[in-house]
């Protein structure tokens, strides 16, 4: 292992794209702590971090700030993150199925995937303006503009934060074609991992090395608990972003001349966990809207709703640790991963390129049988994929419930800040080991290939 990370730095061009990267990354800390002109700073940090993070706003504050790589309880100029451009690549591609001008430069192969991406720039810029625009209207009629500043702090927090999202998008390109990686998600990557050195000191700081620890404190039990939980769980969450299910592929034999051609045998991949990370980010997403409806009727409604034996019911109901939360939840999860994998795996199409590549499943006549049985499997694997999403999902609110740990630590063993994490990172090892093997150098694993989701 050593003498392979030797060799990376051996290597020129993987040394100047791995440098180019981590030099990128730090300017994107850097620009963290850059604030917006025209706010209280101090007054800011200090409500935030007084904050209580179960109410359904913090809840909501700190799940956004984990997706998007950004900070909202600093008011800096990346405190939207990379979300905008996140959320307007994801816009375009639902749209893509509907609408069929989309959906034909979707299928122009490199030239299309270059207009799409030039008009997903420009739907990022007013979604960074809305979003920017709402998060400096609560910020300023929460009193946290400088005296005499209100309209002006509005308009240099909406140019600066949309400036800053903009940037990080540029940013997140040029590793794409400089660096190494994908340059969004190592972005994304990069504000999950700045957030554990916290969580960690935090649970040192309440750790009490003994066997009947005071009440509010970690007893040895419990640290040895959540490292063997962490260790197993990323083990488990490795396992099933790398599980796929091969079907085997005949390719037609062909006679030119006196030479007989084709009739190779290899697989279609067909991944496990196909919808990645995104069905828990929309689960997660519109969970967050009925506990802040709910509480916003209650508080505007205190006479009424308020004081209503119902309404205090469904806010329990909803609350993050709440059973019925949980389980709807998770009916969530399930639907969106069979949804992203419609979106994302067209069986018809997969059938319909085998075909015209000359290439069938053995025992399926090519077209319409070979689509139903693709549909068929994928529909099955895709029931672990969700089961598996699920239980990675609910694991960081049920180790907080059951061994009273603070979420901010419970949220690294599972979830979506761990998900992306492991992805990211393996798809980084990947990158770099076909770097080192197209130079024969050894890769990671002396004893095989490290072979990603579509090997």
């Amino acid at each position: 292992m050593l003498t392979t990370f030797a060799n990376i730095f051996k290597i020129p061009d993987l040394r100047n794209k791995i440098l180019f990267t981590l030099a990128l990354l730090v300017i994107y800390r850097i620009g963290y702590h850059i604030p917006v002109p025209g706010f209280d700073q101090e007054q800011i940090t200090k409500q935030m971090a007084n904050r209580d993070k179960e109410t359904p706003f913090g809840r909501a504050a700190e799940t956004l700030q984990m997706f998007t790589g950004g900070t909202l309880s600093h008011s800096t100029l990346f405190g939207l993150g990379i979300m905008p451009y996140i959320s307007a690549s994801i816009i375009l591609m639902l749209l893509g199925e509907i609408y069929p001008p989309l959906r034909k430069l979707r299928q122009e192969g490199a030239t299309g995937y270059k207009k799409i991406q030039e008009y997903t720039r420009y739907l990022t810029v007013p979604l960074c303006i809305i979003q920017a625009l709402m998060f400096m209207r609560m910020a300023a009629l929460d009193g946290y503009t400088y005296p005499g500043m209100h309209g002006r702090a509005i308009l240099m927090g909406v140019v600066g934060m949309t400036a800053g999202t903009i940037f990080l998008m540029w940013l997140g390109e040029q590793i794409d074609e400089y660096g190494i990686g994908n340059g969004i998600s190592l972005i994304i990557m990069a504000g999950i991992l700045a957030r554990m050195p916290a969580a960690v000191i935090g649970v040192i700081e309440k750790t009490d090395f003994r066997l009947t620890p005071e009440p509010g404190t970690y007893g040895i039990l419990t640290i040895v608990f959540l490292i063997l939980a962490f260790v197993f769980v990323v083990a488990g969450t490795i396992l099933i972003t790398q599980g796929q299910r091969r079907i085997p592929i005949q390719q037609a034999k062909q006679v030119r001349g006196h030479r007989m051609y084709g009739g190779a045998k290899h697989y279609l991949p067909l991944r496990v966990n196909h919808g990645g990370v995104m069905p828990i980010i929309f689960a997660s997403s519109l969970m967050m809207f009925p506990p802040i409806i709910l509480q916003q009727m209650a508080t505007h409604f205190p006479t009424t709703l308020g004081a209503s034996p119902i309404m205090r019911m469904l806010i329990g109901a909803f609350g993050p640790m709440a059973y019925t939360y949980n389980v709807l939840y998770i009916v969530l999860i399930f639907v969106f991963t069979y949804f992203w994998t419609t979106v994302q795996f067209q069986p018809k199409d997969v059938a319909k390129n085998l075909r015209d590549r000359g290439s069938f499943i053995p025992g399926l006549r090519p077209g319409h049988r070979t689509a139903e049985y693709l549909e068929t499997v994928m529909t099955r694997i895709t029931f672990y994929g969700a089961s598996f999403l699920a239980i990675i999902a609910v694991v960081p609110s049920v180790v907080a419930q059951i061994l009273h740990v603070d979420y901010t630590a419970s949220s690294f063993l599972g979830g979506t800040g761990l998900l992306i994490v492991v992805s990211v990172s393996l798809d980084l090892v990947q990158r770099i080991e076909a770097n080192l093997l197209m130079r024969n150098y050894e890769g990671f694993s002396s004893t095989a290939r490290m072979k990603g989701p579509f090997a």
